[in-house]
């Protein structure tokens, strides 16, 4: 397929700006993928299409306020840092972003902090906006993050043009975020709260959860207007003995697998056998999934409403059929749904 046949028409007035005030109350869109059917509920309405032995499969991966501001040495012109990943932690080596990227240089030092407390020095290019930054600091490593992640603002996506507050620490995470790695929260996973969590559990619903750590790979512009010549980042994710044996065990009695977000969709493409039970994996997943796409995970999702040209739009239009998303899209846009991680949902059954 082509990059061009996933654009449409979004209304800058429909991308969310702020999470519903409940989590569970964001509004539901229902697409059932064999004949196209809509229906529009409430989030917590989900607990109507699942029940016993069903396992809904989560991404515990937690963010970490990646987004920092600090000034160059000498000219204290303003950079912002975006942390993607620590490279190494004897050496506080980490991989960054930085903006404006014609500034920075090999050698440079930026400080951070209103009292310059913590420097950092730039010792090496890797990509036109990438850096890697060697941080210079004496302490233990863990007093080192306690510091960095001080300075740091929470991640927002850059469509939520606004600073982010107070509240965006809570509400940009999910309440099962567990494992600290991400710069993009699983935003689908935002709409659990515990009540909905607690009346699935009633159900006999079972829950598994494994780790991707959400990177800025999916915000990526893709700049191939043929998507089989396109090449994917990839992402570090983690599936454990325990989120194996609660799917499985599912699987075996009958049960139905709902992907929790695009991220957990990729990873149980990447971890699951030709018999359709899942393995235990750790390492990098680079999968670039659109249509047309043969799964083996035979799994319903739960997504947000994505971007226009978004990679994360191509997996869903994979899962629940091309034209019949792009038609609830349309149907979305018109009954004035919201997009974007602070968004409203949509469940392909």
């Amino acid at each position: 397929m082509k990059l061009s046949q996933f654009n449409f028409k979004l209304p800058e007035q429909l991308i969310a700006q702020y999470p519903a005030k409940f989590r569970d109350e964001s509004r539901l869109l229902v697409l059932h993928s064999k004949t196209g059917e809509i229906e529009h509920k409430v989030f917590k309405d989900i607990t109507q299409y699942f029940g016993k032995d069903d396992v809904f499969v989560f991404n515990n991966t937690k963010v970490f306020p990646a987004r920092l501001y600090g000034n160059k040495e000498k000219t204290n012109a303003k950079i912002e840092v975006f942390l993607l990943r620590e490279l190494k932690a004897e050496q506080l080596l980490w991989d960054v972003l930085v903006d404006p990227a014609r500034k920075i240089r090999i050698g440079n030092k930026l400080f951070f902090g209103e009292d310059d407390s913590l420097v950092a020095e730039v010792i090496d290019n890797t990509t036109s906006r990438g850096r890697t930054l060697r941080f210079l600091y004496d302490g233990t490593h863990e007093e080192f993050k306690a510091a960095l992640f001080a300075l740091g603002h929470t991640p927002l996506p850059k469509y939520i043009q606004r600073e982010p507050e107070p509240e965006d620490e809570d509400r940009y995470q999910t309440i099962f975020a567990e494992v600290e790695g991400a710069v993009v929260a699983p935003a689908a996973g935002l709409h659990f709260s515990r009540e909905l969590m607690k009346r699935l559990e009633i159900q006999d619903c079972r829950f598994g959860y494994l780790t991707l750590h959400t990177g800025l790979t999916a915000y990526r512009d893709i700049d191939v207007d043929d998507l089989t010549k396109y090449k994917m980042g990839s992402e570090l994710m983690s599936v454990n003995g325990a989120c194996c044996k609660a799917v499985n065990d599912a699987i075996s009695k009958g049960g139905r697998m709902c992907a929790v977000g695009t991220s957990v969709l990729k990873a149980l493409e990447t971890c699951i056998s030709t018999d359709g039970f899942i393995k235990e994996f750790e390492g990098w997943t680079s999968r670039f999934i659109f249509p047309p796409y043969e799964f083996r995970a035979k799994a319903a999702m739960v997504t947000n409403f994505h971007m226009p040209y978004s990679s994360l739009l191509m997996m869903t239009a994979a899962l629940g059929g091309y034209d019949h998303v792009m038609n609830a899209y349309d149907v979305a846009v018109k009954e004035e749904y919201r997009f974007g991680a602070y968004g409203d949902a949509m469940l392909i059954l």
